[in-house]
């Protein structure tokens, strides 16, 4: 099943290289989206899940808040 994670991070967030270096070593693919960068995209999270903080990562329509990464195992296996 080839599942669709969703990173948003900002540039100077270490919690946020820290969930892409944890995807990158469990080889699950994922696209980032930086918030930072990207007002629209920013203004869009906050509507969806009421935080500001990221890192922020959608795993198949699942929202993991912050660096946890059995929160972000258990997304992956639930669906």
């Amino acid at each position: 099943m080839q599942h669709k994670v969703t990173v948003y991070s900002t540039t100077t967030c270490p919690y946020c290289v820290m969930v892409k270096n944890f995807l990158k070593q469990q080889n699950i693919p994922f696209t980032e989206v930086n918030v930072g960068l990207n007002q629209e995209e920013a203004a869009n999270l906050v509507r969806t899940t009421g935080q500001m903080g990221v890192p922020q990562t959608n795993v198949n329509g699942q929202w993991v808040l912050g660096f946890d990464p059995d929160g972000i195992l258990k997304a992956l296996h639930t669906n």
